[in-house]
């Protein structure tokens, strides 16, 4: 079955996917995190966040939500700001969060 035929086509390259990776980059820096301290933070190479930040790598629901635990973040707002078509701003609602993973 094609993706046609689905009605579900890559989203790779889609506006949704550019706005979600530019909610990602507004998320980091309002965080005050630089793609090497939010990496340390989650344990992984400084290559997974810019992989991932730059729509070369997808992320998981699962590594979604570390990774806005790791921000500070509260996952629920990331997804209702991306939604609401807000792209890019990143609310920080998560005060005295848990920052280190």
């Amino acid at each position: 079955m094609t993706p046609d035929t689905r009605g579900i086509g890559k989203s790779v390259h889609s506006s949704d996917q550019a706005a979600f990776c530019k909610l990602m980059i507004g998320a980091r820096k309002a965080a005050g995190l630089t793609q090497h301290a939010l990496a340390v933070r989650l344990k992984k190479p400084q290559s997974f966040v810019a992989k991932y930040e730059g729509g070369e790598r997808r992320i998981d629901v699962v590594e979604f939500i570390a990774i806005a635990r790791a921000l500070g973040a509260d996952p629920l707002k990331l997804i209702a700001t991306l939604l609401s078509g807000a792209k890019g701003k990143s609310p920080r609602t998560r005060t005295g969060a848990n920052r280190d993973i």
